[in-house]
């Protein structure tokens, strides 16, 4: 299959779907906020979107199934759309400036072409494999910096809570010898501003493959080594992740390893 010209429709749907979200944010309803639980939160914006995605990508690549977040689609096709209608669902009911749409194209747990369109800046990352990473159509690349002049990201789970002290202490490290750590609230974009070179390193605990699926390839394609936190590859699935550029990576994995022993 010649996968690679469906990136130019889906980047217009992706669009389409982003400028709803955008018109919705304008009189977003927020006692219609649902809590999946305590902290974890999910708007109708949401849903229709994964709704209209679904709708459109159907008819763009017929054969393929869906891993969806919000409608709970776990296909089991070779081909397999991955969606996040809107990753950072919180910022966006709150109106900060990072929340965005994140679609994958997946051929078993092959990441073939990843989408994140991070809506309140309008900025669209896209890549297809072994072709580059791109924002709004230019070149990125990740960044070069030396530990001590690096810029990290980071995210906690707002439903499990059994690594907080692990994830602190790293944070703790990182603070210590670094330019700091930021939290932003939507593990795409994170991604994506590693592989624009905006921030040298991400890692989380509890990401979902729609959370990471995206990302990890745009990421991946502007030059940065991704994968789970022995140092492997099962971060799409396996809730772990960690995200550099190549001059960071290891010292970044070596603290995370050290803190979960």
């Amino acid at each position: 299959m010649q996968y690679k010209y469906l990136i130019h429709p889906l980047k217009e749907i992706i669009y389409q779907a982003g400028q709803r979200i955008l018109e919705a944010s304008k009189n977003f309803d927020k006692s219609k906020i649902i809590h999946k639980n305590t902290y974890d939160l999910v708007s109708y914006v949401d849903i229709e979107t994964e709704r209209f995605l679904i709708e459109e990508l159907s008819k763009l690549f017929p054969d393929a199934g869906f891993i969806a977040e919000e409608s709970h689609l776990q296909s089991n096709k070779d081909w397999n759309w991955i969606i996040d209608p809107l990753d950072g669902t919180t910022n966006f009911t709150r109106q900060l400036p990072s929340y965005a749409i994140s679609v994958a194209l997946a051929h078993k747990t092959e990441i073939l072409i990843g989408v994140v369109y991070n809506i309140p800046l309008n900025e669209m990352f896209w890549a297809v494999k072994n072709n580059g990473a791109f924002l709004n159509d230019k070149t990125i690349k990740v960044s070069n910096n030396d530990f001590s002049n690096s810029l990290f990201v980071t995210g906690f789970s707002v439903s499990r809570f059994d690594k907080v002290e692990i994830h602190l202490n790293v944070v703790k490290q990182i603070i210590t010898q670094t330019l700091g750590i930021r939290r932003l609230g939507a593990a795409a974009v994170d991604l994506c501003y590693v592989a624009c070179g905006r921030l040298d390193g991400f890692f989380e605990w509890y990401l979902n493959p729609w959370d990471v699926a995206a990302g990890s390839l745009i990421a991946i394609e502007a030059g940065a080594l991704v994968s789970d936190f022995s140092g492997q590859n099962n971060y799409l699935f396996g809730k772990e992740i960690v995200s550099a550029q190549p001059k960071v990576y290891q010292q970044l994995l070596q603290m995370i390893q050290n803190s979960t022993i």
